[in-house]
């Protein structure tokens, strides 16, 4: 027999996800000038997550293979510097438990002050590091600890940022405000690519290999005192202070999520790594891509991944606002949709060895990216219980993040090299399938209630 469900309304479960949720009574909607300051705290740290991993990114491409593999020849010291971009992808899932259990159980505040300072200080060392020429195989070695202690600050971080600011948004908003740590990532992209293409201008080739491209893993410092100082001064989230007077915080976030939700959990998953896929190949492998295999000039190419930054950050905005407006499921499905016809079309585009097909190539990518990463964060957000979110959030999103971001730049170069640009934008293309059914069969969450009871009683059988 059915179990009762408590007086108050009922918002049904998104198709294929199973039961019907109960939804609290509303909450009071929260001060703009409060969640204007809620939305820099998620900005500015995933800004410093996404900058780090964005300068290591840019010199995996243009660098690392000289300084650090140079034993290795061209084409192997570029798979090699990839690959431990990869490592750091490997490791955010299980930054995501990790952290994700302080989230869950001690607050996202603290949480997320602890992934901010990993971050920086892991990145501050990668600018001190000596080349191999200096200490030999110690150097990539050591290359290779610093991005696992990236990855696990990482996969805290975005997930974290995310629930800072959905908890803590009007419903009716939701989208918009949960963008602001994707915002983020793009004026990372943006920052990143500044600092290199300065570099670049204002030194010779040679020096910047030499030492100039320290100077962007250095700067970050800068990022951490101002990223400190803000989270240092805001509140944790009234959904989580509630979750605590239930006195229902989960004791093993992660066991309770897998046991809870395993389905939405893969879904989630599947939806975000078309996202990640295009974000990454837009703003790393292109511009790796563009200066070893089109042989277009350093500075322009780093121009237009600044381009590049910019365009994702404005279709962040534009994506986010579309799905507060027509929901999460049709916002990502036209961008997934748009993502089948793009990636097929690219590389043949770019491989006329155009300038404008360049200039047009790599911002349109990132377009298409923001335009579904708008609302993953409100998306991920809703699909999951309060006393595991910030765990299931976190690996789900790095998941994708390794399916998505680490594997296509790392295989990338030798399908190209092997059949063609083409044959690697067919994979593109399925992975952008792959999304779309998962979005799909998940449906809709925009109506879903954060600040809901999880107790079994509330839950109708």
């Amino acid at each position: 027999m059915s179990a009762q469900p408590p007086p108050g309304n009922l918002v049904p479960r998104p198709s294929g996800l199973g039961e019907p949720l109960s939804v609290s009574a509303s909450t009071a909607t929260p001060p703009t000038v409060k969640m204007r300051k809620v939305a820099f705290a998620s900005f500015i740290g995933t800004v410093i997550e996404f900058y780090d991993f964005n300068i290591y990114g840019v010199a995996a491409a243009l660098v690392f293979p000289h300084v650090f593999f140079p034993a290795l020849g061209p084409g192997a010291g570029t798979v090699a510097s990839f690959a431990t971009l990869g490592v750091a992808f490997v490791a955010r899932p299980f930054g995501s438990i990790l952290f994700g259990h302080f989230g869950d159980r001690l607050g996202r505040k603290k949480t997320l002050i602890v992934t901010m300072l990993l971050m920086g200080v892991s990145t501050l060392l990668v600018g001190l590091m000596p080349t191999a020429e200096t200490i030999g195989v110690t150097a990539p070695i050591l290359i290779v600890i610093l991005r696992v202690l990236q990855g696990l600050a990482a996969g805290g971080e975005w997930g974290g940022a995310v629930l800072f600011a959905s908890e803590n948004a009007p419903k009716s908003k939701r989208g918009f405000w949960s963008m602001f740590p994707s915002f983020g990532g793009g004026g990372a992209i943006v920052l990143a690519n500044l600092t290199f293409f300065a570099t670049a201008v204002g030194m010779s080739n040679e020096t910047f290999v030499s030492w100039g491209w320290r100077i962007p893993f250095l700067a970050s410092i800068l990022l951490i005192a101002v990223g400190l100082w803000v989270r240092l001064s805001i509140d944790e989230t009234p959904v989580f202070k509630k979750q605590v007077e239930r006195g229902d915080v989960a004791r093993t976030p992660f066991l309770d999520a897998f046991k809870s939700q395993p389905k939405q959990i893969l879904l989630a998953t599947g939806t975000a790594t078309m996202t990640l896929s295009l974000t990454y190949i837009g703003g790393t492998y292109l511009t790796n891509y563009g200066t070893s295999v089109l042989e277009l000039s350093r500075p322009f190419v780093l121009g237009i991944a600044t381009l590049g930054g910019v365009t994702i950050s404005i279709s962040v905005v534009l994506g986010a606002m579309l799905s507060d407006r027509i929901g999460r499921r049709r916002t990502i499905t036209i961008a997934a949709c748009a993502a089948v016809a793009w990636t097929l079309a690219l590389f043949p585009i770019l491989d006329t060895r155009s300038l404008w097909a360049f200039a047009v190539g790599e911002p349109l990518t990132l377009f298409i990216s923001g335009i579904a990463t708008g609302p993953l964060g409100a998306f991920l957000s809703e699909l999951f219980r309060t006393r595991y979110r910030y765990t299931a959030v976190g690996l789900s999103y790095s998941l994708a993040g390794m399916l998505g971001g680490a594997i296509p730049p790392l295989i990338a170069g030798p399908i190209i090299a092997a059949w063609g640009g083409f044959s690697f934008g067919v994979i593109l293309a399925c992975v952008a399938v792959g999304s779309l059914t998962c979005i799909f069969i998940i449906g809709e969450t925009k109506q879903l209630e954060l600040d809901r009871d999880d107790t079994p009683a509330t839950v109708s059988a």
